[in-house]
């Protein structure tokens, strides 16, 4: 198959050994938010391997908020010592302490779906680092991963194993409101794991083939000769060239300038070394 960067993550049932340093920010970030009462769900590498046993190595803690109590997870935490910034206004923002560092989630990078009240309330009970917690439906995960489709990084062995574990559990009615206006990318996420898991595709109820199935057929029969280009949805860098030297449209950066929930851009707090 080629030659693969050794660097990656390479999945097993084993847990990884977390520095220490990384362990004790992750445990007292999440005991710190707790403390605060500050709503919040775990999710990336500690929610996949809640839902299907698989781990990966990560660098880092996701934790998936509201835009609204950003304010408040970073006064509690900078309040602990941790550096507080703001790293995408549309997404993402960071809390550092030493080398280490947790990831504050508020929707997904191409601005599309934003974090809600419901994805926390829907949170499943779990032990993360020995701290009891919630963390991210596997509905959630599927829809938030889907859109991770970048050259260098790509979630969908992430949402295949988590089809793989949870589909005949799963509230496909949610995983399909989720992905409302971007059906196509779970139908491709879809038929990636009917690719991966052939003996298993029933995992996904009939209904929900027979139903993206009926819109795909539909849009290649009837295609919208109005509907946008939507290339810099999945990879601004690798469909530049369709934006900047073909005339399409950056529906990327329009869903980013338009974005409702965005956060305030602020420089690193004092507590930086």
């Amino acid at each position: 198959m080629g030659h693969w960067d050794p660097s990656l993550p390479i999945t097993s049932s084993e847990e990884p050994a977390w520095t220490r340093e990384a362990e004790e920010c992750y445990r007292d970030a999440i005991r710190t938010l707790l403390r605060a009462d500050v709503p919040f769900v775990v999710g990336g590498a500690f929610a996949v391997h809640r839902h299907t046993g698989v781990w990966r190595p990560t660098k880092d803690l996701d934790i998936f908020l509201v835009p609204a109590r950003i304010p408040d997870a970073f006064a509690c935490l900078q309040a602990e010592g941790f550096v507080t910034s703001v790293e995408d206004p549309v997404w993402l923002a960071k809390a550092r302490r030493g080398h280490a560092f947790v990831d504050l989630i508020t929707g997904v990078g191409n601005a599309s779906l934003v974090v809600t009240e419901d994805w926390i309330s829907r949170g499943q009970r779990e032990i993360v680092l020995g701290v009891p917690c919630t963390v991210l439906p596997p509905e959630e995960c599927v829809a938030s991963k889907t859109f991770v489709a970048f050259r260098e990084r790509f979630d969908g062995a992430d949402v295949v194993h988590l089809i793989k574990a949870c589909g005949p559990q799963m509230d496909w009615d949610r995983v399909l409101q989720l992905m409302d206006g971007h059906w196509e990318l779970l139908y491709w996420s879809l038929v990636l794991y009917a690719y991966v898991y052939p003996a298993r595709a029933d995992q996904v109820p009939a209904s929900v083939w027979e139903e993206l199935t009926r819109r795909f057929a539909e849009r290649v029969r009837h295609p919208d000769r109005n509907a946008p280009f939507r290339g810099s949805l999945v990879d601004p860098r690798m469909f530049a060239i369709d934006v900047e030297e073909w005339g399409e449209r950056n529906l990327y950066q329009e869903f980013c300038s338009s974005h409702p929930c965005r956060m305030a851009k602020e420089p690193m707090t004092e507590n930086e070394e």
